[in-house]
């Protein structure tokens, strides 16, 4: 039994060490130029929503995902857009939310 709970200890341990990395704001002294214009698409039904193109840290840098369409979990909830921060030390990006 102990070592069950050793175990399981170690797992959670790692899991939640994972989720704190993923989840870590990087700081960068210069913010990325404007995103490309890109063409919003016809949108596929009238519930739909656009979520605007976000910042993504990849490969040591962050790069620009486009929008897509998108039905809110509810009728009460909106999408508020991601943006840039700035902070002493530099920018970080602040990511898009349902509200």
């Amino acid at each position: 039994m102990k070592k069950f709970i050793s175990k399981f200890v170690a797992i959670i341990a790692i899991l939640l060490s994972g989720f704190m990395i993923s989840n870590a704001q990087v700081v960068i002294k210069v913010r990325p130029g404007p995103p490309v214009v890109r063409v919003r698409p016809v949108t596929p039904g009238p519930r739909h929503i656009w979520v605007d193109g976000e910042y993504a840290w990849r490969g040591g840098t962050y790069v620009y995902t486009d929008g897509y369409w998108a039905v809110p979990p509810s009728r009460r909830t909106h999408w508020k857009a991601g943006h840039w921060k700035h902070r002493r030390d530099g920018w970080i990006w602040i990511p898009g939310r349902w509200r």
